[in-house]
């Protein structure tokens, strides 16, 4: 069962938190990658932790990290069980010093996260989750709390937005919904908002990789929401270039949000 490997894994995210925040708030050279996004060396710190650490959880399951080879990318296609990490994700809100990027370890079998630790070093707050079904929140001031999301009040719904990434059909949702309260976010947190109640849905029409989206997944479907594309069908992963569709997170399930929302339900 996933949940055996919940203590390792959120040691070894704690760990690679460590590893960043020497280079938080510092002048850390920041390098351009051949998809436009940023990359530090805090990211690399990370991500040669994880790559090198999570094989002594479960040997012989492959680690894909963002910051891992091509080649090593495409290989998901074929498995059936292997780690998914972002090692810092949010790397813009880290060169903003916002404290809004984590470190995402997910566990995928079979297409879905088993396992999902989401770990926010400078907040110093971690979610984390397993298909035992109970998800929770723990700081270093106190013990573990366990999430639940929250029913909608359709009158008064609590949106959260991507504070690099909210695209069109954001806005066009929340002039459809009646008296949103919207909330700015960078990284994964977005999705433990909606994990822990204090927010009900996430649009999310600009793509994204499967390991910004699969530990922050795992966290919230064991809190009792959904994390879908626009179809309705739960987000996937080993898809081929291990990008997403547009999607939704909802943390309750019965709502029926796809009448708020607009355009191509298969995302790109």
């Amino acid at each position: 069962m996933s949940a055996n490997y919940i203590q390792p894994v959120l040691e070894l995210a704690i760990e690679a938190g460590r590893r960043i925040m020497p280079f938080y708030r510092g002048h850390a050279a920041v390098t351009v990658k051949q998809d436009a996004s940023p990359l530090t060396a805090a990211d690399l710190a990370a991500h040669h932790f994880l790559v090198d650490s999570l094989p002594r959880v479960l040997p012989g399951v492959e680690v894909i990290s963002e910051e891992s080879l091509p080649e090593v990318h495409l290989s998901a296609v074929n498995l059936d069980r292997f780690w998914l990490v972002d090692p810092l994700d949010g790397t813009k809100e880290f060169i903003k010093a916002t404290g809004e990027f984590t470190v995402n370890i997910a566990l995928i079998e079979k297409g879905r996260p088993i396992l999902g630790v989401v770990h926010a070093p400078a907040m110093d707050v971690t979610y984390y989750a397993s298909d035992a079904g109970n998800a929770f929140r723990v700081d270093a001031k106190s013990a573990p709390v366990r999430l639940s999301t929250r029913r909608a009040n359709p009158t008064r719904l609590a949106v959260v937005a991507s504070t690099n990434h909210a695209g069109p059909m954001v806005k066009a949702m929340l002039d459809r919904l009646s008296n949103p309260v919207l909330r700015s976010m960078g990284s994964s947190l977005k999705f433990c908002l909606v994990a822990e109640g204090t927010a009900d849905l996430y649009l999310r029409d600009v793509p994204t990789m499967e390991w910004d989206t699969a530990a922050a997944q795992c966290v919230v479907e064991s809190a009792g929401g959904s994390v879908c594309s626009l179809d309705g069908k739960p987000l996937r992963y080993g898809k081929a270039g291990l990008k997403n569709p547009s999607l939704m997170t909802a943390g309750d399930r019965d709502f029926p949000w796809q009448q708020f929302t607009c355009g191509d339900a298969t995302g790109g």
